[in-house]
């Protein structure tokens, strides 16, 4: 009895009737003759109630499944699907509710459709987390009414369903295209200028036109009575680091994710191309103590330990120690290795402070410092001031950018090389640096 009444549910229509039927019975006041009529009104109300609701609870009516995917990719929007079957017999009028987790902090979720007799349906919609972690999905609800629809019943499916959110494999995949060496031009890829060439040798092939005379195998030459060249390719099983802080900086957020989140993110798209590219990739992760720590590897399943990595790393809101990290990676890599470091700085003296463990990192490996545009101040300073007020904040404003070329700077008088970057294109730029040193065989 008690799961009867939690499942039914009074209808908007019946309380319209109820309404009409009222004021009958107050204009009966003035008009007798309206008395009788309202109370046979009252009465059919009554028995057309009764039969909705027993034609609503005889039986079964519905059959619905919440299909979720395996894991969600943050900050992309992931598919769930919905699939309904109508076993009733009859039309019904279907209200789906679906009990989205409280990450999305949307409480207006509804569809409304009909279902023949004896058919299915199925729709699809869309959610974007912006936070890793653990999402669990509560009751998918589904409320049924007949062609009367004075009342409804509810009935529960998929309670408790949880979902993993990952780092974005879907940005990783749209990459992945990156690390195909011959690839055709596309938007905010860079053509990069090699210098020289690699001394990693490939094979021996015949000459042609346009080949650097200066790799002629002589010996080959001699051998075939044909001009043989030898063929070289970028060096591979180079060992690269995506080194992460999880420092109070990066918790700073920009269009629902946080600096962090972009960090990792790049950091899963960068390591695929890396891998792809045949070297080894591995993971640090750093604030007032050393992290998650991956040893560089190039073993199949490197990035799904990459991946696990990345998805249980989170901000400390601790003020990062450099000097740590240059102990720690003094003592753990034996072999120069590409370092990118996911940082940032938002004044000079901040990089200051940093700037002779940096140096000291850049004298045994190849050191990229990543950091990020405040693009919420590119805003302000394209916006036209309209006060005295807002033009001071503009000023600030526009210090604060020139401070960040001039970070960039200090970084490349140090030898160092460094990556200014808005935070949406961070994974390509990322990318685009980590080729272009490939290219250049700086490491």
């Amino acid at each position: 009895m008690f799961q009867f009444l939690r499942s039914l549910y009074l209808h908007q229509r019946l309380f319209t009737a109820l309404f009409g039927i009222a004021v009958v019975f107050l204009f009966s006041y003035w008009f007798s003759f309206l008395y009788p009529f309202a109370w046979i009104l009252l009465l059919l109300l009554g028995l057309f109630l009764l039969a909705d609701i027993v034609s609503l609870f005889r039986k079964d009516l519905i059959l619905a499944e919440r299909i979720l995917p395996e894991k969600f990719s943050n900050s992309d929007q992931n598919p769930v699907q919905v699939e309904l079957q109508n076993i009733s017999g009859h039309k019904l009028k279907l209200e789906v509710i679906d009990e989205l987790p409280v990450q999305f902090q949307k409480r207006d979720f509804l569809k409304q459709f009909e279902i023949s007799a004896n058919a299915s349906h199925s729709f699809e919609y869309l959610v974007c987390p912006v936070s890793r972690g653990e999402y669990i999905f509560g009751n998918l609800n589904v409320f049924s009414s007949t062609r009367i629809s004075l009342a409804k019943r509810r009935d529960t499916f998929n309670s408790e369903q949880m979902v993993k959110v990952y780092p974005s494999f879907i940005q990783m995949k749209k990459l992945d295209f990156l690390a195909i060496d011959k690839r055709i031009s596309q938007p905010g890829l860079k053509k990069i200028r090699r210098i020289g060439h690699t001394m990693e040798f490939e094979q021996i092939k015949e000459y042609v036109i346009g080949d650097d005379v200066r790799t002629i195998n002589w010996k080959a030459t001699a051998k075939q009575a044909n001009l043989m060249m030898n063929q070289f390719q970028d060096e591979r099983a180079q060992p690269v680091y995506s080194v992460i802080d999880t420092g109070r900086v990066m918790k700073m957020p920009f269009n629902g994710l946080s600096l962090l989140d972009y960090a990792i993110n790049s950091s899963l798209a960068f390591t695929n191309v890396a891998l792809k590219k045949k070297d080894k990739a591995g993971l640090i992760n750093f604030s007032n103590k050393i992290g998650t720590f991956v040893k560089a590897s190039s073993k199949f399943s490197q990035l799904n330990r990459i991946l696990e990595g990345l998805y249980n790393t989170d901000t400390r809101y601790q003020d990062s120690d450099f000097s740590l990290l240059y102990a720690s990676l003094k003592k753990q890599l034996n072999q120069r290795s590409l370092l990118l470091l996911y940082t940032n700085f938002e004044h000079i003296s901040a990089l200051k402070r940093q700037l002779p463990y940096l140096k000291a990192l850049a004298k045994k490996h190849v050191l990229v410092v990543i950091f990020f545009e405040n693009t919420e101040l590119e805003k302000l300073i394209k916006a036209n001031p309209e006060s005295i007020t807002e033009s001071a904040h503009q000023t600030i404003a526009e210090q604060f950018a020139q401070d960040k070329e001039l970070m960039a700077k200090e970084l490349q008088r140090h030898g160092i090389q460094s990556l200014l970057t808005p935070p949406e294109d961070l994974s390509i730029n990322t990318i685009n640096k980590y080729l272009e040193i490939k290219a250049r065989g700086i490491l």
